[in-house]
């Protein structure tokens, strides 16, 4: 083959001195002829290590390394970081392949970008024999089982945009492996004939491994919770081709509303699967106490969820039957003040759940605001132009009071600003208390009460908030002190 891209054929090693050789043996007859063999020793107890490097002291196309004992993920993904091919085909060192396979794999990937993954038919020799009968691929049968070996042609890239294999799965690691790659979509494309011989053993992995089922699926739901949620209807299930049929049925009796702001329609399968990322702890949280904020990074974009508390008894039939969730009415909020020209972060979406009858879970999605300062940092230092970001405040408030949104939650920690080349940008946060209603002058004032200051800070309120909306500037000043606690 003219032009051929150099495959590196990855070997982890662990104990199979009986094998190796004519593991590697395979390997080398390839009549692909741009390839080299990388060994990685994991630690071996026995004489794998030796057997390798006496091949790499034949053959230059063999290199060999080792490790302390960290796995077969470990082994694999320290070799491919040290390997120099464009292409990745690992061999497990106790398998064989035809002296064709690379080459009409390699043949077949570089054809099309969107071949992702090139597979051999394979089958058994050892402890028994016969054709290893794989159906073909899709993403629906690849949610529920386990359809490829590990021994396939792909590119180092994808390895790459994937982060490896995955350490923390210790049994089917090449099932989580190809559903990270193919999740997102890529074609598969199976050799006609067969190119893989694989090794039975009554103690080789793919037996053991069978007693690890329900680790496997706790690590698989965990790491694509979304890929199970579009392909299953919810979480990959220990009975695994009931998995379908089971989500139906939980979702009849645990129905959810997830709403996703038309500009955001890519975010819908984030949103879909909050309550799995937050059961899993993802995200970095940023506030924990009645309810809980996280920082979430999705597709190049910052996001703050807000989680809030299961409510009591009554709310909870009141919510689930009568009544908006808080989460529902923090994303039509939103809007209404942007519509305003009310600062506040852009609304995503939100996230509600039933059970039965009874309202239980509501998260709400919007983008990480830009200010990096609350109204409390005001508080803290003397902070550079103050009066100029305090008459900000004041005039978004009176914004807010002139269209009758009254926040009743008007507290230092949901004021957040920017000083901007234009001038200050206020945003406001926590919506969910909004109320609506004609809002006078002692209303409007006594909105201010839970914002701490000084006699001349609310002087300065007092002034801005009483020009923006036509009123006396001693009565705003008289009545922002007396519901503050502050005395002449």
């Amino acid at each position: 083959m003219e032009n051929s891209p150099l495959v590196s054929v990855i070997v982890p090693v662990y104990n199979m001195e009986q094998y190796l050789g004519e593991t590697l043996d395979s390997v080398l007859a390839s009549d692909y002829p741009s390839f080299e063999v990388v060994v990685m020793d994991d630690g071996s107890k026995d004489a794998s290590l030796e057997i390798a490097k006496e091949y790499a002291r034949k053959d230059p196309r063999v290199k060999v390394h080792t490790q302390p004992n960290a796995g077969a993920c470990a082994a694999r993904n320290h070799a491919i970081a040290l390997a120099e091919g464009e292409l990745i085909l690992p061999v497990d060192a106790d398998n064989t392949i035809t002296p064709d396979f690379i080459r009409k794999a390699v043949e077949i990937i570089i054809q099309d970008e969107d071949i992702k993954v090139v597979s051999p038919r394979a089958d058994f020799f050892g402890d028994r024999s016969g054709e290893w009968v794989l159906p073909p691929f899709s993403l629906n049968l690849l949610a529920r089982k386990n359809i490829m070996d590990t021994c396939a042609l792909y590119r180092k890239s994808d390895w790459k945009r994937v982060n490896g294999y995955c350490e923390e799965i210790i049994a089917r690691e090449d099932w989580e492996f190809w559903i990270s790659v193919l999740k997102d979509g890529g074609k598969v494309v199976k050799l006609p004939d067969i190119s893989l011989h694989y090794r039975i053993r009554n103690s080789s992995k793919r037996v053991t491994d069978r007693s690890l089922k329900k680790h496997v699926i706790d690590i698989l739901n965990k790491r694509h919770p979304e890929f199970f949620e579009r392909e299953l209807g919810g979480p990959l299930r220990y009975r695994r081709t009931w998995s379908k049929l089971i989500n139906k049925i939980y979702r009849i009796f645990h129905p959810r509303v997830v709403f996703v702001n038309e500009v955001y329609a890519d975010f819908f399968s984030f949103i879909k699967v909050l309550p799995v990322y937050f059961k899993n702890g993802e995200g970095r949280v940023i506030y924990k106490g009645r309810n809980e904020l996280r920082e979430f990074r999705y597709k190049g974009v910052d996001l703050v969820v807000k989680s809030f508390r299961k409510p009591n008894l009554i709310n909870r039939i009141v919510y689930g039957l009568f009544r908006s969730s808080k989460a529902q009415r923090s994303y039509e909020y939103a809007k209404m003040l942007l519509q305003s020209g009310i600062g506040t972060p852009q609304p995503v979406g939100y996230y509600t759940e039933r059970s039965g009858l009874l309202f239980t879970h509501s998260y709400y999605v919007s983008l990480k605001s830009e200010c990096p300062y609350t109204y409390y940092d005001l508080m803290k230092t003397d902070f550079p132009g103050q009066e100029q970001i305090l008459r900000a405040i004041a005039r978004t408030t009176a914004a807010m009071h002139e269209h009758g949104y009254l926040h009743k939650d008007y507290s230092r920690g949901n004021i957040l600003f920017k000083e901007t080349d234009g001038g200050v940008k206020v945003e406001i946060i926590d919506l969910n208390r909004i109320r609506f209603m004609e809002i006078g002058m002692e209303a409007g004032c006594k909105n201010f009460e839970r914002l701490p200051g000084t006699q001349e800070m609310f002087a300065v309120l007092a002034d801005e908030y009483a020009k923006a909306r036509g009123f006396d500037f001693c009565k705003c000043f008289q009545l922002m002190r007396l519901y503050a606690g502050i005395e002449e």
